[in-house]
C-alpha cells in the first residue's frame, strides 16, 4: 500500500543552436570576435508565428555586480510574451532583461541561461544581431554555427553536446563537495536561525518543464550548473537533481501531481527529459559528478495501489495499464545515463510504504524492467534512493522486530504491522541486496534523505516504553512520532535529521537533503495555481485519513502553501527539533 505520501519549449540545444522554422526561413544565432560580453540567442518555431528563444550571456569583462541588462532590437515584427530569468519588457522593437535579485551579479567568465516566449515571427523575419550588456555592445566570438533550411519540419542543429570524457567512479560522493542551491540557501539564511544549516547542500527539483529554463522566482538548470561549476573551483563536485514530471505523475497523492497528462509520453521525451539531457551534457559542465533522483514516488505506485488491492486508486492502474510509468523511466535513464559523468539513482520509496513482503521483492522486479526498458540497460542505474521528502528515522535504536513483549512480537504492533523493517537504513541496505538478486550490479550504492527524519526536540524518546503491552512498548519508544508511517505531508513535530555525508554505512553512498527543507509537501487547502498541483487531503490538519494511512489523522501542519513554495512555519519547527541538534 502506499504510504507516502501553457505549453512551453525547452531549448534543446547547446552553446550554438540554429532553430529551423516550420515557415522555411532558417534562424541563426550570431557571431563575432571582441572582448565585453558575448551572448547566443537560439529560436526555435512552433507555427503561426509563435516561437520560443533561449538567450545564453557571457560576461567577458570585469565582474558585474549588483545588476545588470541586456538589450537588444527585433529585425522583423517580433514580440516578447512571457519570459523568465529577468524581467522582460518591450517598446516597439526594443527589448530589454533586466536581471532578478537572485542573478544580478555576473563574474568574468560567467554565464547566465534566459528566455522567452514569443509571438508574431513572419516568414522572414531575422534574429536579433547586436545586443548591449550594461551598454557594452556584446560581440565576443560565438563560434561556429550550422544553418538548415525546410519547409516541413522544426528542429535544433547543436554544434556541442553529447557524451562527456571519463569514467565514473564508484561512489560519486566521496572525495567530493555537494552543490549549495544559492536560491534555498538565501531562503534559509533569512529565517531566524536558518544561517545554521543555510550552507548545507540540497539537490535542485525540476517538477515542471519551466522549471529547466527558469522561471521568474527561480533559476533554471544551466544557471544552477554555471554556479556549480563556480563552487567547485576543480575540484569534485556533486550536482543533484530530482527527475520529477512523468505523465500522469504520483498517481495517488494529489498535491504531487504533475502537469503532463497519462498519455502524453511523447511530451515528457521530448520537452522535459531531452532539455535536460542536453543541458547536462555540455562540455562546461563535464567535470561535475551529477547525480540524478528519477522519478520519486510513481514506480511503487504500480505495487501498492492497483488493483485488487484494497489500496487501489484508478489513476494508478490506468498508469499501470498504458505502461508510461515503466516507458518513461527508462527513457529517462537511457538519455542521462549516456553522459559518463551523471549517476542516475532510482526512487525506492521508504520502509513503511515498501518494507512488507509482498511489496519489496515485486518493487526490485520491477524497477528492473523499468532499466532495461526504452533502449536503457541495468548499466545506467548506479543505485537508489529512499525516503524522498519523507520522514522515516534511519533506525529505530529502542525496540527490534525480534522481540516479544509478554509473548506478543513486536512485529504485531500496531506501528510495526507485520513490517520487516523499523527504520530506513536497514530497508535501503536490505533493499540493496534484494535489487542485485533482481539481476542489478552487485556495485550498487544507496542514497537516504535525511533532510526531515531527525525527530528531536522534547518528544524524542530517551529509551524503550513501557513493557505493559506491546503497543506500548513500541509507542513509547519509537523516535518517529508521526500518527502513522503513512502519514507524508508537512508533519507536525518533524526536526532537521543527519546533515549530508559521504559514505556513512555499509552499501550507503551518501546520507543526503532531497528535499530542500522549508519547501511544502502540499497545500492544507485548495490554492489555485498554474504549475499542475492538486489538493490533497492528507495535507489537511482536519483530515481523518483513508485506507492508505490506517484511517489515522493526517498529522499535517495549518496554513501549508503548495508543493516546493516555501513553509516558514514547517522550516522554524524543522529547526528547533533537529537530531543531532543544531
Amino acid at each position: 500500500m502506499k504510504l507516502n505520501g501553457q505549453r512551453r519549449w525547452a531549448a534543446a540545444g547547446a552553446v550554438v543552436a540554429t532553430a529551423v522554422a516550420t515557415f522555411g526561413v532558417a534562424m541563426s544565432a550570431p557571431a563575432g570576435a571582441a572582448p565585453g560580453c558575448r551572448v547566443d540567442y537560439a529560436a526555435n518555431s512552433w507555427g503561426g508565428g509563435n516561437f520560443g528563444a533561449t538567450v545564453k550571456i557571457t560576461n567577458l569583462g570585469d565582474a558585474i555586480s549588483g545588476g545588470w541588462t541586456l538589450k537588444f532590437s527585433f529585425p522583423g515584427s517580433q514580440r516578447v510574451a512571457q519570459g523568465w530569468s529577468a524581467t522582460w519588457s518591450q517598446s516597439g522593437k526594443d527589448v530589454t532583461a533586466a536581471s532578478m535579485s537572485w542573478n544580478g551579479n555576473l563574474g568574468t567568465n560567467q554565464s547566465i541561461d534566459l528566455g522567452f516566449n514569443g509571438s508574431g515571427a513572419g516568414a522572414n523575419d531575422a534574429n536579433p544581431t547586436t545586443f548591449t550588456l550594461n551598454g557594452t555592445t556584446c560581440t565576443g566570438q560565438v563560434g561556429p554555427t550550422t544553418t538548415t533550411t525546410t519547409t516541413t519540419t522544426t528542429t535544433t542543429t547543436t554544434t556541442s553536446g553529447g557524451n562527456n570524457p571519463g569514467t565514473r567512479v564508484d561512489n560519486p560522493y566521496a572525495g567530493a563537495k555537494m552543490y549549495v542551491d544559492p536560491d534555498w540557501s538565501a531562503k534559509a539564511a533569512a529565517e531566524p536561525g536558518g544561517t545554521k544549516i543555510s550552507n548545507q547542500p540540497t539537490a535542485v527539483w525540476m517538477d515542471r518543464i519551466a522549471a529547466i529554463a527558469g522561471t521568474s522566482t527561480s533559476r533554471g538548470l544551466a544557471a544552477h550548473l554555471d554556479e556549480a561549476v563556480r563552487q567547485a573551483a576543480g575540484s569534485p563536485l556533486v550536482f543533484q537533481v530530482v527527475i520529477y514530471n512523468l505523465p500522469g505523475r504520483d498517481c495517488s497523492a494529489l498535491a504531487s501531481n504533475g502537469e503532463l497528462g497519462p498519455t502524453e509520453i511523447d511530451r515528457y521525451k521530448s520537452e522535459y527529459i531531452d532539455p535536460i539531457a542536453e543541458i547536462i551534457g555540455r562540455p562546461e559542465y563535464a567535470n561535475l559528478r551529477i547525480v540524478t533522483i528519477v522519478e520519486i514516488d510513481s514506480l511503487p505506485n504500480l505495487i501498492t495501489n492497483v488493483s485488487p488491492r484494497e489500496t487501489q486508486v484508478p489513476e494508478c492502474d490506468v498508469m499501470k495499464a498504458n505502461g508510461n510509468y515503466v516507458t518513461g523511466v527508462g527513457y529517462a535513464l537511457a538519455k542521462l545515463g549516456a553522459k559518463s559523468n551523471t549517476y542516475n539513482y532510482i526512487d525506492i520509496g521508504h520502509h513503511g510504504w515498501l518494507g512488507w513482503d509482498d511489496n519489496f521483492g515485486a518493487t526490485a522486479e520491477l524497477l528492473y524492467t523499468a532499466a532495461n526498458a526504452s533502449g536503457s540497460t541495468k548499466a545506467n542505474v548506479h543505485g537508489f534512493v529512499a525516503n524522498v521528502a519523507n520522514y522515516g528515522a534511519l533506525t529505530e535504536p529502542n525496540f527490534s522486530i525480534d522481540e516479544s513483549i509478554n509473548g506478543t512480537p513486536v512485529r504485531q504492533s500496531k506501528w510495526v504491522d507485520w513490517n520487516r523493517y523499523t527504520g530506513e537504513l536497514p530497508y535501503a541496505q536490505a533493499f540493496r541486496q534484494r535489487a542485485i538478486q533482481a539481476g542489478f550490479d552487485s556495485n550498487i550504492g544507496m542514497l537516504i534523505d535525511t533532510s526531515r527524519n531527525g525527530w528531536g526536540g522534547s518528544a524524542r524518546p530517551t529509551g524503550p516504553g513501557p513493557k505493559t503491552s506491546v503497543d506500548a512498548y513500541v509507542d513509547g519508544g519509537r523516535l518517529d512520532r508521526r500518527l502513522h508511517t503513512g502519514n507524508w505531508c508537512n508533519q507536525a513535530g518533524a526536526g532537521i535529521g543527519e546533515r549530508p555525508k559521504a559514505s556513512p554505512a555499509a552499501g550507503i553512498d551518501a546520507y543526503v537533503w532531497v528535499k530542500p527543507p522549508g519547501e511544502s509537501d502540499g497545500a492544507s487547502e485548495e490554492i489555485p495555481n498554474n504549475e499542475g498541483k492538486g489538493f490533497d487531503r492528507m495535507c489537511d490538519p482536519t483530515y481523518g485519513g483513508n485506507v492508505r494511512n490506517g484511517n489515522n489523522p493526517s498529522g499535517a501542519l495549518p496554513n501549508a502553501p503548495v508543493s516546493g513554495h516555501w513553509f516558514s512555519a514547517q522550516f522554524q519547527e524543522l529547526l528547533a527539533n533537529a537530531y543531532p541538534a543544531l
